[in-house]
């Protein structure tokens, strides 16, 4: 058993071989279906956005999918060609293929192993950490945009018409031109808005068959049997041959030329699969390493690169659907790979038939269960901070673009981050009668401090934006509680550091302490901290009887007398009457007051 599981480390797919029930098989395999109805259309369409044939498409879908399901740790992320990468990679190599379709493709192939490798170096040095910093306002602000985005860009192929924008703002703009100068053609409209209510309401009565799999035959048996092949556009038949090498002739110059554009793909690639495969696993219930996701997304690229692919990342339309459908594991995407195939070789002309504008639905239907308005509201509520930076990850991502709008958000979760730690939560601590331990008077008006001493609390660890403010706040606290203070408790064990500004400004805390005769003791502060202290050099001023294990420990050495003398209450009795409150410390776990 810990051979596999060291196995698995590695190589996901042994783990869900493993784990593997049953009951999993056909949800898994009707998923496949499903996506594999979108697989098509996809890679064909994108490898043509990026200035290559669309059978590349194909070859760029299959082989990922099938290194993912091996070497990757989501169990329903779906591998593909995306939108956002398209047309980085056509101004990466078309500039150097200089019309040559062959050495196009050769050009799209290395810049595909180019990026796989820095993924695959990138994880196994453990940088997925950064994944850490997509927070959940990040995660909902960008899925509401993704989802946004995907819409805006099926809305013309739903309702039967194509617009030339390069923006989202100006495809949205003449969307509307077109609808409002009557482009929109009724039977494709009916076939995409049909569509739609079909999916959405197979939903709402929770129909076994999955709707997307229900409109994409039912649209493809009208038309077939309707003759409406030649009055709607098709996705058109498949085009044959399957993945193989296609790196001839190429040169050291071209692995130069490609590796700034390899670098910011591998960057972005990394950013949008990470959202998409952290979210859908917090979904799931399931949790997904950061450096096993750029080991697995990296030996993707680099397969499908070697055998006629180019660059991919995680779908953000394709996902949603298999999710959608069931998808339970990596064998969904098995399963689309496999299908895929079979219809290169068996059934090139089946897609003839099926309308893009149903496609068009099902990428709407699934962008529209990508949007989360219920999480924007509760965070409204929760936290106004955490629903401006998920408004921010929103706007970012529609204005400036995925990745633009993912590390404008990160760096405002620094900011954020920084102010909170900068001003945190204060309190001085004092008794309440009837309560065990020590607590926050400002939440406790009643309480009263211990003759002679000040307690005092701060609730973040101390660095160069909070000290100053730690040293003037505990001075503050001293001078409001007169001239008969002879001792200071810092509760510290909220301090998880102190770096070299703040122990500076603990220095000139003791010696403004020191100059009026009051003695500083430090109480619970964790092991860590203190011997951050110790490589500072402070052990002569900061000595072991400078430090006590817990606030009540200190004031019972100060006093002389039991806790229970001073508190009012026995110490093994029950406390009466005592409600929550995040204000209390002692040296167990205590009721605390509201």
């Amino acid at each position: 058993m810990t051979t596999i599981t060291g196995i698995a480390r590695w190589i996901p797919a042994v783990a869900t071989v493993r784990d593997y029930r049953r009951a999993w098989l056909w949800p898994d395999v009707r998923a496949g279906i499903v996506v594999t109805a979108l697989l098509i259309p996809a890679g064909m369409g994108y490898a043509e956005v990026a200035g290559l044939p669309p059978v590349t498409g194909l070859y760029a879908t299959i082989v990922p999918l099938l290194a993912y399901a091996i070497f990757g740790p989501s169990r329903v992320l779906v591998l593909g060609p995306d939108s956002s990468l398209a047309p980085i990679i056509a101004a990466a190599i078309l500039p150097l293929a200089l019309g040559d379709q062959s050495r196009a493709v050769a050009l799209a192939g290395l810049l595909a192993i180019m990026v796989g490798a820095l993924l695959i170096l990138a994880g196994l040095v453990r940088l997925g950490f950064v994944t850490d910093l997509l927070s959940k306002p990040i995660r909902v602000g960008y899925l509401n945009a993704i989802a946004v985005i995907v819409i805006v860009s099926q809305l013309p192929k739903l309702l039967g018409f194509s617009v030339d924008a390069s923006s989202l703002w100006g495809g949205a703009v003449a969307i509307v031109d077109e609808i409002l100068a009557g482009s929109v053609d009724p039977l494709a409209a009916a076939f995409g808005v049909g569509s739609l209510i079909v999916i959405f309401a197979l939903k709402a009565v929770k129909f076994r068959v999955p709707g997307v799999l229900v409109v994409v035959v039912l649209s493809m048996v009208l038309v077939a049997v309707l003759g409406f092949s030649e009055r709607l556009p098709v996705v058109g038949a498949l085009p044959q041959g399957l993945p193989a090498p296609a790196l001839g002739g190429l040169e050291w110059a071209d692995v130069a030329a490609l590796a700034l554009p390899a670098a910011g793909i591998a960057l972005i690639a990394f950013a949008d699969t990470a959202v998409l495969s952290r979210t859908f696993a917090a979904r799931r219930g399931e949790s997904v390493n950061g450096s096993q996701e750029m080991a697995g997304l990296g030996i993707a690229n680099v397969a499908g690169g070697a055998l006629g692919g180019f660059p991919v990342s995680g779908s953000s339309s394709r996902t949603p659907v298999a999710d959608q459908a069931g998808a339970r594991t990596q064998l969904t995407g098995v399963v689309g790979a496999v299908l895929l195939v079979v219809f290169i070789l068996a059934l090139p002309g089946l897609t003839d038939f099926l309308p893009s504008a149903t496609l068009a639905a099902v990428v709407t239907s699934a962008a529209i269960g990508l949007i989360d308005v219920r999480g924007v509201v509760r965070l409204v509520r929760v936290n106004i901070v955490d629903a401006l930076l998920s408004a921010a990850a929103f706007l970012g991502v529609l204005v400036f673009g995925v990745l633009e709008g993912i590390v404008i958000t990160i760096g405002l979760s620094f900011v954020a981050f920084v102010n909170r730690s900068w001003r945190p939560y204060r309190a001085e601590l004092g008794r309440v009668e009837g309560l065990r331990g020590y607590h926050d008077l400002a939440r406790n008006p009643e309480g009263e401090r211990v003759p002679g001493i000040v307690i005092v609390r701060f609730d973040a660890p101390l660095f160069f934006a909070n000290g100053a403010i730690f040293d003037d706040w505990v001075r503050s606290r001293v001078r409001a509680a007169g001239a008969d203070v002879r001792t200071v408790i810092l509760a510290a064990e909220p301090i998880t550091d102190i770096d070299t500004t703040a122990a500076d400004e603990l220095i000139e805390l003791d010696e403004f302490l020191r100059a009026r005769g009051i003695r500083l003791i430090i109480a619970e502060m964790k092991s860590p901290v203190v011997d951050t202290l110790v490589r500072y050099g402070l052990t002569s001023r900061f000595t072991p009887d400078r430090f006590a294990p817990t606030v009540g420990a200190a004031v019972d050495e100060l006093t002389g007398t039991l806790r229970s003398d001073l508190s009012g209450t026995r110490w093994d009795a029950a406390a009466p009457d005592s409600a929550p409150d995040s204000g209390a410390t002692g040296d167990e776990p205590t009721p605390h007051r509201s």
